[in-house]
């Protein structure tokens, strides 16, 4: 007679226990019969199933206050959210204070470097008005080499300066300011402006925005 495979044992199996009340424990036994495809049973091996077991390898069910979207953990959510929101708040708020006090800091020592250089530039000042007083004796059509060679110094030494900052206020032509100019001679004449500045003493200068020097000058009306 030929053999049952396992698949009709199992079924004639299944049919027998049919109406009765599963055991604790099953046991199948597979004592003939090939390999069956899908399984690891062998001819001769036993398998045994506990419920038991079986329901504790079962997972198991999320507690509810543990699901997500649940009160509790929505309340811890809007917590953190908070928290995130305050901290981001001081850092910005520290940030800024930093970058306000950087650019203070960076306004006062420019500030002492320019009084520094106004300071040393002001002792200069007198020696460039001697060299013009010097060259203004020069006759222009007698020049000699020497002469020459001042002049160019001359004019090295006022490019130095302008490329540092320093410039002429030119104040001839202009209205009289007193926070550009210092008068020491007034004078009427009709034929000039009101409160002009007709003459300069002594030549005025800036620092880039500030005044290394007023000019002292004579104004009119």
């Amino acid at each position: 007679m030929a053999k049952r495979s396992m698949n009709e044992k199992l079924k004639n199996l299944k049919e027998e226990k049919e109406g009765e009340k599963l055991p604790k424990e099953q046991i199948i036994i597979a004592t003939e019969g090939d390999e069956s495809g899908g399984t690891n049973v062998n001819v001769g091996e036993e398998i045994n199933i506990d419920p038991a077991e079986a329901d504790k390898n079962r997972p198991k069910p999320v507690p509810k206050k543990n699901r997500r979207g649940s009160k509790q953990m929505q309340e811890a959510l809007e917590q953190a959210k908070e928290l995130a929101e305050g901290n981001k708040e001081k850092y910005t708020r520290l940030l800024s204070e930093f970058d306000n006090m950087r650019s203070r800091n960076e306004k006062e020592i420019s500030g002492m470097a320019d009084k520094g250089a106004m300071e040393a530039l002001e002792k200069i000042l007198p020696v460039i008005d001697n060299l013009e007083r010097a060259l203004e004796g020069v006759n222009q059509d007698e020049k000699t080499a020497f002469e020459e060679g001042i002049e160019k110094i001359y004019k090295q030494l006022m490019d130095t300066l302008k490329d540092i900052g320093v410039e002429p206020m030119d104040a001839v032509g202009k209205e009289f300011d007193p926070n550009f100019h210092n008068a020491v001679i007034h004078e009427e004449d009709e034929e000039q402006g009101e409160n002009l500045v007709t003459e300069e003493m002594q030549k005025g200068y800036m620092f880039k925005d500030s005044v290394l020097r007023h000019a002292m000058v004579k104004v009119v009306n």
